[in-house]
């Protein structure tokens, strides 16, 4: 059940973002890596110029996107059924070729523990933990739809709620460690939020439907 009761994010910067309906985001190597749904394309955006520094085309719709040593894993929607995949990204070469299919060609936003990708699946309210061939090692119930997530000390951070009919999202947190992990509701987001990333101090998201990109800490 999603708490009413709570205070409101503590936003640090609302910006008008580089490209149309921003959708992926990851921070990686202090750069601000982020997805366009509708162009397909990803920019790498320097986050204190707020400057695009590098921009390619993605080999699909760029969902979502997460850092991962020293490369960014992404998943893509393909074809007109919109499957999904997950492809690395080397900020030097590109898209690599191979690619994995996500568990029933369903899934979305990623995180990463330091050893696994996490993929959530919105309509399921869970998130799959994966191995490197993209099999499911375990499932954790998140109690609602989900619409970003994030590793931060040793913490997953949620962005959980409804998308219809009116849009109503709050930031959760729980403990990965956890045999049957507690999700708990922290503060409110007023924002349409889609995906969820940190750069060592402040939270990011995308207001996609304003084409805005925001900052923001815990209250």
């Amino acid at each position: 059940m999603l708490k009413n009761d709570l205070p409101t994010i503590d936003e640090q910067s609302r910006r008008r973002s580089p490209t149309i309906t921003p959708q992926a985001l990851a921070w990686h190597n202090d750069v601000l890596w982020m997805g366009s749904r509708d162009l397909r394309r990803i920019y790498a955006i320097d986050a204190k110029t707020w400057s695009v520094t590098h921009e390619t085309e993605a080999p699909g719709i760029p969902w979502a996107a997460v850092a991962t040593d020293n490369v960014l894993q992404f998943t893509i929607g393909e074809g007109p059924d919109d499957d999904r995949y997950l492809y690395t990204y080397d900020p030097a070469s590109g898209f690599q070729e191979d690619r994995i299919p996500c568990p029933e060609f369903t899934g979305s936003y990623l995180s990463f523990d330091r050893d696994h990708l996490l993929l959530s699946q919105w309509y399921k309210h869970r998130i799959l933990k994966l191995d490197g061939r993209g099999n499911i090692l375990r499932t954790i119930n998140i109690g609602a739809e989900i619409s970003g997530h994030v590793f931060v000390d040793e913490m997953i951070y949620v962005l959980r709620g409804v998308e219809k009919p009116d849009e109503d999202w709050r930031i959760a947190r729980f403990d990965p460690r956890e045999e049957k992990p507690e999700v708990t509701d922290l503060a409110k987001v007023p924002f349409a939020c889609r995906s969820l990333t940190f750069d060592g101090t402040n939270f990011w998201s995308n207001h996609r439907a304003a084409n805005e990109t925001i900052s923001f800490r815990l209250p």
